[in-house]
């Protein structure tokens, strides 16, 4: 039998009253939607997994971020230098191989670009990080003996030359220059040569001296060897340097040899 419409709607209505939907207002007529416009049944993908080193990466900040940087061994805190370098990459056997290859966080920061190089996974970027990093240490250590009488601040002094000159891989003679009140003026590198010998010349040294209106002088140089103990080459050089300047007026307040963790000073050993 037919219906009129309005009649469908009304038994429509009251079956959704019946069905205790009597409240909701419906936008379209019922059965307006037939089974080909809803489309396919869309799947759901799983979530994608994460790279296990990503997890990891957040666990080490939280530990630097929570218990500070005394809290990692030094694999660790290469590590994070070379999150930022390598954002895509596994970072940890990297920062073993360095540690493993140089001995330490502060040595392989330190040490020869080409050297960096030959570590598997280190090219460009990744060294350009630890030099980065190897110079801010170094701007550091220099700021805490700038404009300060260095006699008076001799840790402060040690902990920077470490910082420049004990992990050379050849011997080098740096001189520094001080004004009248033991303020430090420049410290330059006179001299540079091999595992064991660097040839250095008084004269250029006083001349260097003059040109900067140094008053006196603190010369040092590394043992590559790691053992500071003066040769006698060491103590005849002195000598003749501490003698030329005094001609000017120019004090040569110590010499000092860095080793491996350890220096000796010739005033300390009666040898200036």
């Amino acid at each position: 039998m037919m219906r009129k419409a309005g009649s469908q709607k009304g038994e429509g209505q009251r079956g959704l009253a019946e069905a205790g939907m009597s409240g909701l207002e419906l936008e379209m007529p019922l059965g307006s939607i037939g089974p080909q416009e809803l489309g396919p049944p869309r799947l759901v993908e799983p979530p994608v997994a994460l790279p296990a080193h990503l997890g990891h990466r957040d666990r080490m900040r939280r530990k630097l971020l929570t218990a500070g940087p005394g809290a990692l061994a030094d694999y660790e805190l290469m590590e994070m230098v070379l999150f930022l370098a390598l954002p895509r990459q596994d970072t940890k056997p990297i920062a073993r191989a360095l540690i493993d290859r140089f001995g330490s966080f502060a040595n392989a920061i330190a040490a020869p670009l080409d050297q960096l190089r030959q570590v598997e996974g280190i090219k460009d970027a990744g060294a350009a990080a630890l030099k980065t990093v190897h110079a801010a240490a170094l701007r550091l250590a220099g700021a805490e003996v700038r404009n300060r009488d260095v006699l008076n601040s001799w840790d402060k002094l040690i902990d920077y030359l470490n910082a420049h000159v004990a992990r050379a891989t050849v011997e080098e003679v740096h001189v520094l220059f001080l004004d009248t009140r033991n303020r430090l003026l420049a410290d330059e590198v006179m001299g540079r040569g091999t595992v064991n010998h660097t040839p250095i010349y008084p004269r250029e040294v006083v001349k260097r001296a003059l040109e900067l209106q140094a008053t006196a002088m603190i010369l040092v140089h590394n043992h590559p060897s790691g053992d500071p103990t003066p040769s006698r080459a060491d103590i005849e050089m002195t000598a003749e340097i501490k003698s030329a300047a005094g001609i000017f007026g120019i004090v040569l307040h110590d010499h000092l040899i860095i080793g491996n963790g350890r220096q000796t000073s010739f005033r300390r050993e009666g040898l200036l």
